[in-house]
């Protein structure tokens, strides 16, 4: 099998070893042959970054532009085959991959753009005669680590800004799907990228992680992935004084109110909660309902659960793929466990399934009569698992969606102006949505949370610039 390389000072390279990429749909299949690289030659990437900053960072907008865009043109030529490989190696449904495959493309487009949309400000000093110019500058080199639920569409929004504003690279992708990333990595590469300025460390993050943490040429690092990892990027920043900015967890609630329109309100929960497997940190995972609609959204929720199908991510039909791996997998039925120990009621779901081919099927878990101090409504699960909260009114409903630590996304399905107005405002979340899934934001505008969901700036759209770049303000005296 042919092993995929990383791509390190403008060369394709072997690792230190190599690892398979499974598929998560039939555990028989080896999706690809990747290489890990060594904490030398991680070290190699970062020097390659650090040599090729200088002329990367001044060089000509139209030539950052046209890379970016020729990067957005091949992966909208090439959707159906790059969607195949990401429900292949991850094991989101084709139609779901290729959606992901179009928003990454859509990424490098709008950055395309950005490298002509670049300005300033000039202003008068309050010193008579003297002119002001506030530009913005490349940050340096910029370490990119990234998860494995979106394989192709977290690496754009990192990599496209990055390079859009003259910053230089060292990308590690997720170890457990690297073929996405090395899709794009590759397409990036025959774009035109020169010598350098991009470099693809794939491997594990005990070794090219740690690698990049703890390397003081690395101007700015980051990260999406856990809380407990985050925290270590973090520490590891502060101790290099770099910038750093970290997307972490989430515990979402989605508010039902008696007056949602329960049809409306159970396709957003089903979609919010269930769908990607629900390994997204912006998934519904903390259904809160008000009394007068309870019993009815259990009901209709359960009914539309019973009518899913889960299977191959690649099979039409199929409108819920596998968990990514064992360990997540392990992770979603220990949670399942410990929902029925703390007294929760398993509503529905929660068991391992069998299919055509060797895979990790878990049927999608919804529980019921649960209290806010439980597990299962305080950690993140990252599955196919949401739990349902009865309250009171919608005083009661807010105060139950702010109860966590985390503050990503927020939800809430209401045809009253009045409470939707009210919860835009009073969420203790970076997003919020009205009658929408929590999960599924546009690509042109900001992402992000607050609490222990994020630190730092936010990504996507021009709020990008706020990380990529640092502010200078020059004095002349003509």
């Amino acid at each position: 099998m042919t092993l995929h390389q990383n791509f390190i000072a403008g060369s394709w390279t072997d690792g230190a070893e190599a690892a398979e990429n499974i598929n998560p749909s039939n555990t028989g299949d080896v999706v690809g042959n990747y290489a890990r690289a060594s904490r030398e030659q991680a070290d190699q990437a970062i020097a390659a970054a650090k040599a090729d900053f200088p002329a990367w960072s001044r060089s000509g907008i139209q030539q950052r532009h046209d890379i970016l865009k020729k990067v957005s043109d091949e992966i909208v030529a090439r959707k159906d085959e790059l969607g195949k490989l990401l429900a292949r190696e991850e094991g989101k449904t084709l139609p779901e991959a290729v959606g992901e495959v179009l928003r990454a493309a859509q990424i490098f487009d709008f950055f395309s753009g950005e490298t002509l949309r670049l300005c300033g400000e000039k202003l008068p000093s309050t010193r008579p005669g003297i002119d002001v110019e506030l530009t913005r500058e490349p940050v340096g080199v910029i370490g990119i680590i990234t998860p494995w639920n979106f394989p192709i569409a977290i690496p754009a929004w990192k990599i496209a800004p990055a390079l859009a504003y003259g910053n230089t690279v060292v990308f590690k992708p997720a170890d457990l799907v690297p073929g996405s990333a090395w899709a794009l990595a590759d397409i990036i590469i025959r774009a035109g990228v020169p010598e350098g300025v991009f470099n693809l460390v794939m491997g594990r993050g005990s070794v090219v992680g740690d690698a990049m943490l703890n390397d003081s040429r690395i101007d700015a690092i980051t990260f999406t992935g856990s809380v407990g990892t985050g925290k270590k990027v973090a520490v590891a920043c502060v101790e290099h004084m770099r910038k750093f900015q970290l997307e972490m967890g989430g515990k979402n609630p989605l508010v039902i109110l008696d007056d949602a329109d329960l049809a409306v309100a159970v396709d957003v929960a089903v979609n919010g909660a269930f769908f990607s497997t629900g390994q997204r940190c912006t998934a519904s995972s903390r259904l809160i309902v008000t009394e007068g609609i309870h019993d009815k959204f259990v009901a209709a929720v359960t009914e539309k659960l019973k009518a899913v199908v889960v299977g191959d991510a690649l099979k039409a039909g199929t409108q819920i793929g596998p968990v990514v791996d064992q360990s997540q997998l392990d992770q979603d039925t220990s949670y399942i466990d410990i929902g029925q120990k703390e007294g929760a009621k398993l509503a529905f779901g929660g068991e391992l399934l069998s299919r055509e081919t060797p895979g990790f099927y878990l049927q999608p878990a919804l529980f019921t009569e649960t209290s806010a101090d439980m597990r299962i409504n305080r950690e993140e699960i990252f599955g196919p698992v949401a739990s349902v909260m009865r309250v009171k009114d919608y005083d009661s409903a807010l105060a139950a969606a702010n109860d966590t630590i985390f503050g990503l996304s927020a939800g809430i399905c209401t045809t009253s102006l009045k409470h939707a107005s009210h919860f835009k405002r009073n969420s203790e979340a970076g997003m919020v949505m009205v009658n929408l899934p929590t999960a599924g934001v546009d690509y042109h505008v900001p992402f992000g949370g607050r609490k222990a969901s994020s630190f730092g700036p936010r990504e996507q759209g021009r709020y990008a610039a706020e990380f990529f770049t640092i502010v200078k303000t020059a004095y002349t005296l003509p």
